[in-house]
C-alpha cells in the first residue's frame, strides 16, 4: 500500500483529501505545520507528499528542502507563475492550484505514484549514451549505474535525447514526441524539466549531458 503525507493546516481540506485518498486505498499521514511535517519526515518516508505552501513554521518553500527524493505536489491557494516555476525547479513534481477537483487531484497522485522510480533494473530493451543508460522496459535512466530519480516528464525527455543523440532536438519535435506520453508538458515549462534534469545529473556526475544549442533546441552529450 502506498503512503502519502499530508501537509495541510485548513482541518476541513486535510480531511476531505485524506477521506479521499484512503477511498484509492492510500495510506496516509497528516502533518499540520511545516514544523511538524519535517518531523514527521524523519520517521517516515511517504511514497508521495502532497503539501500546502502556507503553513505555519517551516513554509513550503523551505520545507520541500527536507524531503529528499521523495515526489512532492504543490496544493496551493498561490496562483502565480513565479510561484510556480520556482517550486517546480526546487523539486516539486506537480503544482495544483486552490480550489483544485478531486479527481484531477487524484488523478495526478497516481501518475506520480505509478512513476516512483525505484533502484531495480532487468532485462529490457537498452539504449547506452556514454554514461547514460536507457532501461525503456522498466523506465529507468542510470547515470553512472545510479538510478536517477526522475519525474514522468524529466524521464520522458532524457529518454527522448539519449534516443536522439546524435541529433539536435527543437523544442517542436520534443513536444510533439512527449504529447502522449506527458501532455502536462508545455513550451513554456521545457526549460524548467531541463534545468531540474541538469541538477539531478550534476548530483551523481560533474558532467553536463545536455546543451542547448540556440535557436533550435537540446543535444545530449555523451
Amino acid at each position: 500500500m502506498s503512503t502519502i503525507l499530508i501537509v495541510e493546516d485548513d482541518q476541513d481540506i486535510g480531511d476531505i483529501l485524506e477521506q479521499e485518498l484512503k477511498k484509492e486505498d492510500y495510506s496516509t499521514y497528516r502533518a499540520y505545520s511545516g514544523t511538524e511535517a519535517k518531523l514527521v519526515l524523519e520517521h517516515i518516508t511517504p511514497d508521495l507528499i502532497l503539501m500546502d505552501l502556507m503553513i505555519p513554521g517551516i513554509p513550503g518553500e523551505e520545507l520541500i528542502k527536507f524531503t529528499g527524493d521523495i515526489p512532492v505536489i504543490a496544493v496551493s491557494a498561490k496562483t502565480s507563475v513565479d510561484d510556480k516555476v520556482y517550486m517546480l525547479s526546487h523539486g516539486c513534481v506537480d503544482y495544483i492550484t486552490k480550489p483544485f477537483d478531486l479527481k484531477e487531484l487524484k488523478a495526478r497522485v497516481a501518475v506520480h505514484i505509478k512513476n516512483k522510480v525505484t533502484p531495480i533494473i532487468s532485462e529490457g530493451t537498452i539504449v547506452k549514451c556514454g554514461d547514460l543508460t536507457l532501461d525503456k522496459a522498466n523506465f529507468l535512466i542510470y547515470c553512472k549505474e545510479e538510478p536517477l530519480k526522475l519525474t514522468r516528464t524529466e524521464y520522458a525527455i532524457l529518454a527522448v535525447l539519449i534516443e536522439n543523440k546524435t541529433r539536435v532536438i527543437s523544442k517542436a519535435i520534443l513536444l510533439e514526441k512527449l504529447e502522449d506520453i506527458t501532455p502536462d508538458c508545455l513550451d513554456s515549462s521545457i526549460k524548467v524539466h531541463i534545468s531540474n534534469l541538469r541538477r539531478k545529473l550534476r548530483a551523481v556526475s560533474d558532467k553536463e549531458y545536455i546543451e542547448s544549442v540556440w535557436g533550435i533546441g537540446f543535444k545530449i552529450i555523451e
